[in-house]
């Protein structure tokens, strides 16, 4: 028996390992097959998708806006997947991100509160000769020391801009509140705040406004609640917002694209915002919190719980519903007449793409709106490079300066184009 064992094995070796072979060969091929699918590899680079009316100044703004107009280029091993670019821009912001130095400012407000801002001088003239202040609304929770804020304002600073850059009440660690109110996801006041203090510091100055995801519906509700806020206002890019958080919040609970997972994480981050400064929220006298609200937060899994127990009740909204109905800039935007851009990426995990439908009719109806689609760039990332490693700057960051510079030049040299026209 041992013999024919011996003769069998002698028989089967050389067949087992072009087997285990060929199972190696399958497992590695199907690991390929999942990066690539995940990766999104194969899916196409494009430039973004325009929707905008056929007139005189869109089409000297696409025309002098090239950036807008030609092939966006990520990365080419990460940079088509919409999660790898929004995980690396909430990880990191931005590669090499620079330190631009500027000046902290207190703003009292009506209420006890104190709004803060940083203001950054620029580095140079810009190309126009003109003073020109970029006012900048960061997204959720975020301030004037976020990488990527660092990154643009740097960048701006050397294309000639004045920047002021809004801390959301409550987001910085080191400052304490001083009223039981912290930032809200469409509260305008402290933008507003700082919007008027630049115009009243630098008379001669023109604004540019730019917002970043929930920086955007600020930026873009703060312009369409009174038509004196866009006296001054050359133009406004609003990137990566949302829009209508009513719409959103139902989208924010589905496993689409993650999207419940991201719900739990930035839920996470606002808890931790808020508990950092408890004492002021649910400490003073004239606080609208209970310590109920308080219990109820340490459970809470979802930004729309957040919401619903205690940021609705910083203005006294009965209910979550109105919360979001009052806060959402679409309501708003569409008061707007001054040159806007709003951006957004296809494949944005936290935008659903049913959010889309509010920008791309908007540009549709109105002339001063340009709406731009990306294939990629998740949320906020929009990296640039070759293969592995992104470049400093961001398709964004050179998107928002370039279509600011051509809004300048078109209000620089707007008397002699008509005259040209006519």
């Amino acid at each position: 028996m041992s013999a024919q064992l011996e003769a069998d094995v002698r028989t089967m070796s050389p067949e087992m390992p072009a087997m285990f072979d060929g199972m190696k060969l399958a497992a590695v091929a199907a690991v390929l097959y999942v990066i690539v699918r995940s990766l999104n590899l194969k899916c196409p680079t494009a430039a973004a998708d325009i929707t905008c009316q056929d007139t005189l100044l869109n089409h000297y703004l696409l025309k002098s806006c090239p950036v807008l107009t030609k092939e966006y280029i990520p990365p080419l091993l990460w940079g088509k997947s919409g999660h790898l670019q929004t995980a690396l821009y909430g990880k990191i912001g931005r590669v090499k991100s620079p330190k631009p130095c500027g000046l902290r400012k207190f703003l009292p407000m009506q209420d006890g509160a104190t709004a803060t801002f940083d203001l950054f001088e620029p580095q140079g003239v810009h190309s126009t000769g003109d003073d020109i202040t970029m006012v900048i609304c960061p997204g959720i929770g975020n301030h004037s020391e976020k990488h990527y804020i660092r990154t643009f304002v740097d960048y701006s600073q050397k294309q000639g801009y004045r920047c002021a850059v809004l801390n959301h009440l409550g987001a910085l660690p080191n400052i304490e509140l001083t009223s039981p109110r912290m930032f809200t996801y469409g509260c305008t006041w402290e933008f507003s705040a700082m919007v008027g203090f630049i115009k009243r510091t630098f008379p001669q100055t023109q604004l540019i406004v730019v917002g970043f995801s929930l920086g955007g519906n600020i930026a873009c509700k703060y312009l369409g609640e009174n038509p004196a806020n866009q006296e001054r206002v050359l133009c406004c890019v609003s990137v990566c917002q949302g829009y209508s958080a009513l719409r959103a919040q139902e989208t924010f609970l589905q496993w689409d694209q993650c999207r419940r997972l991201y719900n739990f994480l930035m839920a996470d981050n606002m808890k931790k915002i808020i508990l950092s400064h408890r004492g002021s929220l649910f400490g003073m006298n004239s606080s609208r919190m209970e310590f109920a609200d308080l219990s109820r937060l340490y459970t809470a899994t979802s930004l729309m719980q957040i919401d619903d127990n205690i940021m609705r009740k910083f203005h006294g909204h009965n209910s979550l519903k109105e919360y979001y109905e009052k806060e959402s800039c679409v309501h708003y935007i569409h008061n707007i007449s001054v040159p806007l851009l709003l951006v957004n990426s296809s494949d944005d995990p936290l935008v659903h793409q049913s959010l889309l439908t509010i920008p791309r009719t908007l540009a549709e109806k109105k002339q001063n709106v340009i709406f731009a689609l990306t294939l990629h760039g998740g949320h906020l990332g929009f990296f640039e490079g070759a293969v592995l490693f992104p470049q400093p700057l961001s398709w964004m960051d050179k998107v928002i300066v370039s279509y600011a510079n051509a809004v300048c030049q078109w209000e620089k040299h707007k008397p002699q184009c008509h005259q040209q026209k006519e």
